[in-house]
């Protein structure tokens, strides 16, 4: 009998534990994780996959000449890819990036357009015109492939991710070098400009 009011006592004191402090609820609600701080328009888009190349920054020359080690085209082929293989499947042309960018700092696509420039140091990146005829430079994620330095007048694919970025008057100046302009257009560079531009991770050529 005594056993049975020491183990009814005991279930008392338990229950009222429980009444005063109750447990977790069985489904906590997890802490969320920070996005990416961009500024400006869509502050809520992401910026895009971490890559060695930052958004307004130039090459970074030993990373560059590491990409080169490992070897590349010299040649430009219609059906060459360069990067993660890619189809033509789901290109969006030139024309459709901004509607497919308003409103956003950043988005992720695959478009088709005319190589215009490509750097002709190294490869390490090439530009494709938008609607309004301003260029979009195509820089390529983690320097893990250039392309050939005659990919100019070729019809493209790339997939990535299309962002804004204000560039400096230096990184301006640094692109027009490796595009051997002359000194005079170098030095008409005077005030930083926004772009769009556009991080590849891959580059398929149609023609």
């Amino acid at each position: 009998m005594k056993f049975i009011l020491s183990f009814a006592a005991v279930l008392v004191a338990i229950l009222a534990l429980l009444r005063f402090f109750p447990s977790a609820p069985i489904n906590p609600v997890l802490p969320v994780r920070p996005q990416h701080e961009v500024q400006g328009h869509g502050a809520d888009v992401p910026v895009g996959p971490t890559s060695a190349v930052t958004p307004g920054q130039p090459c970074d020359a030993e990373k560059e000449d590491a990409a080169l080690a490992n070897g590349g085209a010299s040649t430009t082929k219609a059906g060459q890819t360069f990067g993660q293989p890619i189809t033509a499947e789901g290109a969006v042309p030139m024309s459709g990036l901004n509607v497919a960018l308003s409103g956003k700092d950043s988005v992720q696509i695959k478009l088709v357009g005319e190589a215009k420039a490509v750097c002709q140091a190294k490869g390490c990146w090439m530009t494709l015109p938008t609607a309004s005829g301003e260029p979009m430079r195509v820089r390529f994620k983690d320097y893990a492939f250039f392309v050939p330095k005659d990919m100019t007048g070729h019809q493209v694919v790339v997939s990535g991710w299309a962002f804004r970025e204000v560039t400096s008057v230096e990184h301006q100046q640094h692109y027009l070098r490796d595009a051997h302009k002359s000194e005079q257009e170098i030095a008409a560079i005077t005030k930083p400009k926004e772009e769009i531009n556009f991080m590849a991770d891959g580059v398929l050529v149609q023609n």
